[in-house]
């Protein structure tokens, strides 16, 4: 089984390969599958967890969701468990946060990977979503290491390969912390009404149900958010906006579908 979060499409797009690859189910992480996580019981012999990284660290809804699945089955998840994350550039020692959420629960974990995919977080200063010659060039090259991850996976092959990075400690021990504590909040979303057409694409982007339109269909945000940013880089019409932050910022949504 393949447990996958995403926000703009990467970690889809790698789950539903992988998925082809390895002949397995996926199920996407959302609030309606959060809703049941405690009653799911995994007796597979082989889970995969696939989801985006969040500055040098596991989304805080991955986070949440994963310490809730099985929990009221009574049963350990029996198997091999495998996580398959995607970055724009690196990941820290999301691995090993990965592997402690893993070890508490009493679960067997072999290997970790990191899959390079555009990158999508655009929030602060000297942040931005890669160029489109860039993005082309990660598309492309992450075919292969899908590829590469799957053969990985499917030979029971130990040990993890992700790319750390430099300062990996720094990013995920003391940024990584920061960042999960305050800098995650829907409260500057917002929708300029001379552009906003009503399409409701930032409701059906949003993995957590926290975009609704109102009576003038107009995007609303609610209070349960992981910054995903799938609302903003759907848009159509660059009307959803983060406050100031996301001015004359560029968009990316993955919209490329397994080729396997």
């Amino acid at each position: 089984m393949i447990f996958y979060f995403s926000g703009t499409g990467n970690s889809r797009y790698v789950a539903e390969s992988l998925s082809r690859l390895l002949r397995q189910k996926v199920v996407r992480m959302t609030a309606a599958t959060y809703s049941d996580a405690a009653s799911i019981n995994v007796a597979d012999p082989l889970t995969v967890w696939v989801f985006p990284i969040h500055s040098w660290g596991l989304p805080d809804f991955v986070v949440r969701f994963i310490k809730r699945v099985g929990s009221g089955c009574g049963l350990p998840f029996g198997g091999r468990h495998y996580m398959v994350c995607t970055c724009g550039d690196d990941v820290g020692l999301a691995h090993r946060q990965w592997r402690r959420l893993m070890s508490d629960k009493g679960w067997n974990t072999v290997a970790a990977y990191s899959v390079r995919m555009p990158n999508t977080y655009v929030l602060l200063p000297g942040f931005d979503v890669d160029s489109h010659d860039v993005a082309s060039g990660k598309l492309d090259a992450a075919r292969g290491r899908i590829e590469e991850v799957a053969r990985a996976i499917s030979a029971g092959s130990v040990g993890d390969d992700v790319a750390e990075g430099g300062f990996p400690w720094i990013k995920s021990r003391v940024i990584y912390p920061y960042f999960m504590r305050h800098m995650i909040s829907p409260k500057p979303f917002m929708a300029l009404a001379d552009r906003c057409i009503g399409c409701g694409k930032c409701v059906s982007a949003c993995p957590l149900d926290n975009v609704r339109l109102d009576a003038s269909r107009r995007p609303v945000w609610g209070d349960d958010c992981t910054l995903c940013l799938g609302c903003y880089h759907v848009c159509p019409e660059q009307a959803v906006q983060y406050g100031g932050r996301t001015k004359c910022k560029g968009r990316y949504y993955c919209v490329r579908r397994s080729d396997f």
